[in-house]
């Protein structure tokens, strides 16, 4: 009887052990919130089939370096990640959008689960005639950021905004492509929210 005894509570540690593990690893680390990320669409229910993703929104991780290095073209928005790959899934262009206005100042959020010494948060936004209903290229950001937040090292709160203007001139529907930038890793956290301008 004791043995059984014995045995069950090592069970129910060893249990225990591999449930925090598991916690601890699908924990880290962000994505945006405003505005919205597809990740973040599909973690709170709006979008469905979206695989692994929607209870792990935070764990976008791929190669940093955008747009010279970084994910491959076609795959950016889930950050190269196979298991993630329905949000390079265009769905015809019918991904939810966030109401933006060109040339505005606009408050971007992330919720970051992990903290992570960073280099900066990067937003990039599409060209104009784009084409909502095919996967995400290089070809079809403009060549440059149109904010940069530097972070010096530095690391975000869990609950992480900025202020920065809104590309001028744009309208209808884009994306904008956040990549958060990791300090201390080879790697960075990308997020795809679609837009409408």
């Amino acid at each position: 009887m004791r043995k059984k005894i014995v045995s069950a509570v090592l069970g129910l540690g060893l249990s225990g052990t591999a449930l925090l593990f598991t916690a601890g690893s699908a924990q880290g680390h962000g994505f945006s919130q405003d505005p919205m990320s597809r990740q973040g669409f599909c973690a709170n229910g709006t979008v469905t089939d979206c695989g692994a993703i929607q209870h792990e929104p935070q764990s976008v991780e791929g190669p940093k370096g955008f747009p010279a290095a970084g994910p491959e073209d076609g795959l950016i928005c889930s950050g190269g990640n196979e298991g993630f790959k329905q949000l390079d899934d265009p769905r015809g262009g019918d991904w939810p959008t966030t109401k933006v206005t060109a040339g505005e100042n606009f408050t971007f959020t992330w919720k970051l689960t992990a903290a992570h010494a960073t280099t900066d948060f990067q937003y990039y936004v599409t060209k104009d005639g784009w084409d909502p209903s095919k996967p995400l290229t290089r070809a079809d950001l403009e060549s440059e950021p149109f904010l940069t937040v530097p972070m010096d090292g530095k690391q975000p709160p869990s609950e992480w905004s900025a202020e920065g203007q809104l590309p001028e001139g744009k309208s209808g529907q884009h994306m904008i492509l956040g990549v958060w930038n990791i300090a201390d890793t080879a790697n960075a956290f990308y997020a795809c929210s679609d837009v409408e301008f």
